[in-house]
């Protein structure tokens, strides 16, 4: 009965964080990060202050969850990396990964939560940087240090290739909405997209076949 109480508990309150840095995101979105306070968050998520308070007791440190969370929930296992062996089939799979995760609503929110708020809060932009994207892009540069490793692919500088493959995916999924409201790209236009980029880092790191 009190592994089942402890589980219910638990439940309750993961359920009371997703609501409050769903609300969180959302009024730091419309309001600003410096305009929303974390009484109005609670309010928004329908929660008491002090349940708040005691899972986030300052704004930064909700607006750190929020980074962790949306790199790291909303496309599931978008951060593990697939075994190595095949590059093709791995860059696919990230490939989706990757588009699948900043194609979120709640991704895009948070970009623009942070260009807007960059100039008087840099703070926000290197917490986007330090929790979410850079930890994002070592997983795949890893991943293709292995492969280079395993002489599936010649890929003597892992990192540049990470960000070219990734920011190939971006460049169509992600920052059109930065700029267009009524950017919807559909999923076999994402599909493509991802498939394109594959191709070009096929065509740049797959090792020559001895004739």
């Amino acid at each position: 009965m009190a592994a089942e109480l402890s589980a219910h508990h638990r439940r309750l309150a993961q359920q009371k964080r997703e609501a409050i840095t769903t609300a969180a995101t959302e009024l730091f979105v419309e309001r600003g990060y410096d305009r929303t306070s974390l009484a109005r968050v609670a309010d928004a998520a329908g929660v008491s202050k002090s349940t708040l308070f005691k899972q986030f007791p300052t704004k930064a440190a909700l607006f750190e969850a929020i980074i962790t969370e949306s790199w790291q929930r909303d496309a599931g296992d978008a951060a593990e990396r697939p075994q190595v062996g095949d590059l093709r089939s791995g860059l696919t799979t990230i490939g989706h990964r990757y588009a699948e995760l900043i194609g979120q609503p709640r991704m895009t929110g948070l970009f623009r939560i942070v260009i807007a708020e960059l100039p008087r809060f840099p703070e926000l932009g290197r917490m986007q940087f330090q929790l979410g994207k850079l930890p994002y892009f070592a997983s795949v540069q890893h991943y293709l240090e292995s492969e280079h490793e395993a002489g599936n692919a010649v890929v003597p500088d892992a990192e540049s290739a990470a960000n070219q493959f990734l920011g190939m995916i971006a460049n169509y999924v992600l920052w059109p909405r930065m700029l267009l409201t009524d950017w919807k790209p559909t999923p076999s236009d994402v599909n493509n997209a991802v498939d394109e980029a594959v191709q070009t880092m096929l065509a740049r790191y797959t090792p020559d076949t001895p004739s």
